[in-house]
C-alpha cells in the first residue's frame, strides 16, 4: 500500500492474529490494509511477555501457521524468544512492516452511516478513515493487577509478569509472588534458585499434567526438512491428540477426567513428599474448570527450602512488605504479580461506536458476545479475531485464528464481488447463536462449576471460551451463511 493512499482495511494489533490476517490478505492479492500497533514491534503477547521461562503449552509444530510452517523448531515446546523470532520472520518474509504503524494506540473508532466508513482515532489525535475495521487485539494483552491497599507505599520493586523488569536483580532477594497462574508456574522454577526466599500467595491450586518437553533430535529435524509431509502429519497428530485427550476434560460429563486427574495426582504425589504442601497443591474443583497447566518442574521448585506456599490472603502493603489476613507481616524486597490478564474486557479501553452511535461497551455491559466471535449487530464492516467465546482450553488458538481470517476474507471478497459497501450480521442470527452457545456452556461444560477462572466475567458469564471442539468451529466458519447478513 502506498503511504499516500488511504487504507481500505484497518487492523488493530500486530500480534499473531493481526499478522495472520495481513499474510492472508497478501496471499489473496490485497495490499490495501494498515495495521495499527501500540507497541514497537510485531508479536503481541510474545513481544510483551519476556519473563524467565516464558513458553507455549502447545507443541511448536502446531503453534504456527499452517500456510507458513517452520521445520527447524529447536524443541517440542518453544520458548518465547523462538516464537517471537518466528513471528518476526513471517512479517519479514511478507514485508508486512511497510503496512504497520508502530507506536500508535487506537483510542476510539466511529462508524459513519452516511459513508459506510470507520473513522479510527489514535492516541496522537490523528484520524484514519477506512471501509473495514478489524480488531486483532486478542484476549491476553492487558495485565490484571490485584487490589492491594497501600501498595503505592511499598519501597521495594514491583512488577507484573507480563511487564517483567529485567533491570531488577533478584539475587539474594526476598520475593513475594501474588498469583499462581500459568505465567507464575513458568517463571518460579527459573528464578527460585537465585532467591533468598520466595513466598507464593496462592488463591487456589491448579491441575497440572506432565509436559514432557525435549529438544528435537538432529535426525528428526533432518526428516522434517527432507519430507515436508511429515510436518503436516505431525501437526495433524498433535491436533487430534489434544482433541481426543484434553477437549473431553472441558465437558461436564467426561469418562476421561478421572484418568487424567489420576495422572495429575500421581505427578503431585511423586514430586511433593510433604503432606502439608501436597494438600495445599491439591485442587478442590474438577479438572478443566480452570486452565489445565502443562509443566514438569513447578512442583519440584515449590519443595525447595527457600520456598513457602501461603494460602493466606494479602490485605494490604507497607513500606517494607505485606500485611496478611491472619495478622502476620511479611518483609519482602520484591513483589511480582502473576495474576494474569483482564481477559473479559476485550476491546477495552477503546471506545467503539457503530451504527446510530451505538456504543459497544454499552452493548456488552452484561458480557461480551459476538456471532461466531467475529461480528456484532449494529457494527457494520467490523470484525474481530480471537473475540468473545473463541478462546480454547485444549488446543492451539492459531487454528481458530486461521479459520477466522479465512471467514473474514470471504466476507471482504463477497463485498468486492457484489459491489456492496456495508455488511452487517443480523440481530436475530447473532442472538440465536449466542443463546445456543451459552446454553451449551451451561449444559455441557465444566466451566460453570464452582471455581473462579478468567473464562468468566465478574457476573459469572463465560465470555472467553468456545463451547465445542475446534472441528466444530471449523465447520461453522467454513463458509459464511449470507442469509444471516444484511448487505447494501
Amino acid at each position: 500500500m502506498s503511504s499516500s493512499e488511504p487504507p481500505s482495511i484497518v487492523i488493530i494489533g500486530a500480534g499473531v492474529a493481526g499478522l495472520c490476517l495481513a499474510m492472508q490478505l497478501q496471499r489473496s492479492g490485497r495490499d490495501d490494509y494498515l495495521i495499527v500497533e501500540k507497541g514497537s514491534g510485531v508479536g503481541g503477547t510474545w513481544r510483551d511477555n519476556t519473563y524467565p521461562g516464558c513458553a507455549c503449552d502447545v507443541p511448536s509444530l502446531f503453534y504456527s501457521f499452517s500456510f507458513e510452517t517452520k521445520r527447524d523448531w529447536s524443541r517440542l515446546f518453544p520458548g518465547q524468544p523462538e516464537i517471537l523470532g518466528y513471528l518476526e520472520s513471517c512479517a519479514k518474509k511478507y514485508d508486512l512492516t511497510r503496512n504497520i504503524r508502530f507506536g500508535s494506540e487506537v483510542t476510539s473508532a466511529q462508524f459513519n452511516d452516511a459513508t459506510d466508513h470507520w473513522t479510527v482515532t489514535l492516541d496522537s489525535g490523528e484520524e484514519i478513515v477506512s471501509q473495514i475495521l478489524i480488531s486483532s487485539v486478542g484476549q491476553l494483552n492487558r495485565p490484571a493487577y490485584p487490589d492491594v491497599p497501600g501498595i503505592e507505599d511499598f519501597s521495594g520493586q514491583q512488577f507484573h509478569s507480563a511487564r517483567w523488569n529485567h533491570d531488577v536483580d533478584l539475587s539474594g532477594k526476598r520475593v513475594a509472588v501474588i498469583g499462581n497462574g500459568c505465567s507464575a508456574v513458568q517463571f518460579i522454577p527459573e528464578i527460585v534458585p537465585k532467591l533468598k526466599q520466595l513466598t507464593l500467595f496462592q488463591r487456589s491450586a491448579h491441575w497440572l499434567i506432565p509436559r514432557g518437553d525435549a529438544p528435537f533430535s538432529d535426525k528428526a529435524l533432518s526428516r522434517f526438512e527432507r519430507f515436508p509431509v511429515l510436518v503436516r502429519l505431525y501437526r495433524y497428530l498433535i491436533w487430534l491428540r489434544y482433541e481426543l485427550m484434553l477437549y473431553p476434560l472441558m465437558k461436564r460429563s467426561s469418562w476421561l477426567r478421572a484418568r487424567i486427574e489420576k495422572v495429575s495426582m500421581d505427578m503431585l504425589e511423586e514430586q511433593v513428599a510433604d503432606p502439608e504442601l501436597r494438600a495445599k497443591l491439591t485442587p478442590d474443583y474438577p479438572m478443566g474448570c480452570k486452565r489445565v497447566i502443562i509443566h514438569d518442574s513447578y512442583y519440584p521448585a515449590l519443595t525447595r527450602d527457600n520456598v513457602d506456599v501461603d494460602t493466606t490472603a494479602v490485605v494490604s502493603a507497607t513500606a517494607n512488605g505485606l500485611e496478611l489476613a491472619d495478622g502476620r507481616h511479611l518483609d519482602v524486597d520484591v513483589v511480582i504479580y502473576g495474576t494474569g490478564f483482564a481477559a473479559s474486557g476485550f476491546l477495552a479501553p477503546m471506545e467503539i461506536k457503530g451504527r446510530d452511535g451505538l456504543d459497544l461497551n454499552e452493548v456488552w455491559r452484561d458480557g461480551a458476545q459476538a456471532y461466531l466471535g467475529m461480528t456484532v449487530p449494529g457494527f457494520p464492516n467490523f470484525f474481530m479475531t480471537y473475540g468473545p467465546n473463541t478462546n480454547l482450553g485444549h488446543n492451539s488458538i492459531i487454528f481458530m485464528i486461521e479459520n477466522q481470517s479465512r471467514y473474514i476474507l470471504k466476507c471482504l471478497a463477497r463485498m468486492s464481488k457484489q459491489g456492496t459497501t456495508r455488511i452487517e450480521v443480523q440481530a436475530q442470527a447473532a442472538d440465536d447463536f449466542n443463546q445456543s452457545l451459552q446454553q451449551d456452556i451451561a449444559d455441557k461444560t465444566v466451566w460453570v462449576s464452582s471455581c473462579d477462572s478468567w473464562y468468566k466475567n465478574a457476573a459469572g458469564k463465560v465470555v472467553n471460551n468456545w463451547s465445542g471442539s475446534t472441528f466444530d468451529y471449523w465447520l461453522k466458519t467454513r463458509s459464511p451463511e449470507w442469509a444471516y447478513y444484511d448487505e447494501c
